[in-house]
């Protein structure tokens, strides 16, 4: 089976690494235009793009943070301009635990940030697209959770685990207030993956004792995320609405 994506417009928020690049690259060498965004690692996101374009690919880089509603609208006119006005498939890709705390000790300004960062920009992006989508008949919108949402999160991050909650019951009403547009809205609950973000956040000691609480006892890799996207974005996967795929070894 191959999957395609040609004349489909993906835009990834928070593509210049981990599983946004390696989306980024597959939707690429599936015939996708891809949209790179990226707030502040301008030098990373020229790499996903130059992956991009080495896969045979064409996209464009564009520069918003996804908590500010302003820059998200100016987002998605240069998103427009360059791909000539399409915009199939929109994969709220963007966020970050911030930081590790428990709950008792999280201050106001941690909790809010996280919030912004992993929640509302979803909102900020998905109102954004949604008119886009509509106008083109229909698409995809793919929502990065986690499987933090399900289990409560390890180690100082339940803050997390709520944020991508709040994304999981999201998701859901979105699909079915969208599902008379023909937009599918599905959602994604990785476990662990070494990325970027466990290497900020995690330790190696703490990166082990993950790994033996795995079923599976071993990792994810960013490329099995990114196939799923794919997978999730095509006509393969049109009956499929409101679910969540939880790609975790077991968890």
């Amino acid at each position: 089976m191959e999957i395609r994506l040609d004349n489909k417009a993906m835009l990834i928020t928070g593509a210049s690494t981990g599983f946004g690049r390696a989306t980024a690259v597959m939707a690429a060498e599936s015939g996708a235009f891809v949209g790179v965004n990226y707030c502040h690692s301008e030098d990373e996101a020229k790499k996903t793009l130059s992956q991009v374009e080495g896969a045979g690919g064409k996209g464009a880089l564009l520069k918003a943070d996804v908590r500010d509603r302003r820059q998200v609208d100016r987002m998605f006119d240069e998103f427009a301009e360059a791909s000539g006005g399409r915009l199939d498939i929109l994969v709220n890709n963007a966020g970050s635990l911030v930081g590790r705390t428990t709950i008792e000790e999280i201050d106001d300004e941690l909790w809010d940030e996280v919030i912004r960062l992993n929640t509302t920009s979803t909102v900020y992006c998905t109102r954004r697209a949604i008119p886009m989508l509509r106008a083109n008949g229909g698409g995809v919108i793919v929502n990065m959770s986690s499987v933090a949402a399900k289990i409560g999160g390890a180690g100082g991050a339940a803050h997390y685990a709520a944020a991508k909650g709040a994304i999981n019951s999201l998701t859901v009403g979105l699909a079915k207030e969208l599902a008379p547009d023909n937009i599918r809205v599905v959602g994604l609950m990785p476990g662990v993956v070494p990325t970027l973000f466990h290497e900020k956040f995690t330790s190696p000691e703490k990166m082990e004792e993950l790994r033996e609480k795995i079923p599976l006892k071993h990792f994810g890799k960013p490329e099995q995320i990114a196939a799923a996207i794919v997978f999730l974005s095509s006509e393969y996967a049109d009956f499929i609405t409101g679910a969540f795929l939880n790609i975790s070894g077991g968890w």
